[in-house]
């Protein structure tokens, strides 16, 4: 049996991100797809279907033709899991900026004036 696979799976390539970026824009035949890259139509059926198990593209039928439909909705998976980390990032630096303020404060604290010219002897 064949493990379920997942979208990040289906973002971890190339191509794959390419032909979601294609028929978000609108639905797509799979042969205009195809003509699009230099890969076997074999290789891009096989991207297609990653696609489809993953939940992010649907493939209707109309006539003889099949359209690839993008399902952006399943993306929320990676935004939630990306924003996370965007958060945990955006708390250390925030935290990282105001200590290195703090120690420049204190630096400058420590540092004497320096006296001009006319102070010296």
């Amino acid at each position: 049996m064949e493990a379920r696979r997942d979208v990040f799976q289906a973002i971890a390539d190339p191509t794959r991100r390419a032909i979601i970026g294609m028929v978000a824009k609108q639905p797509v035949n799979v042969n205009a797809i195809a003509e699009q890259f230099d890969h076997t139509r074999q290789a891009i059926s096989l991207h297609l279907k990653i696609l489809s198990e993953c939940g992010l593209l649907n493939i209707r039928k109309e006539g003889r033709e099949r359209y690839c439909e993008v399902k952006l909705e399943k993306l929320n998976e990676v935004y939630e899991w990306v924003e996370e980390y965007h958060k945990l990032w955006t708390g250390r630096m925030k935290s990282l900026k105001r200590f290195i303020e703090q120690e420049e404060l204190q630096a400058a604290k420590r540092t004497p004036a320096k006296k001009g010219k006319a102070g010296r002897k």
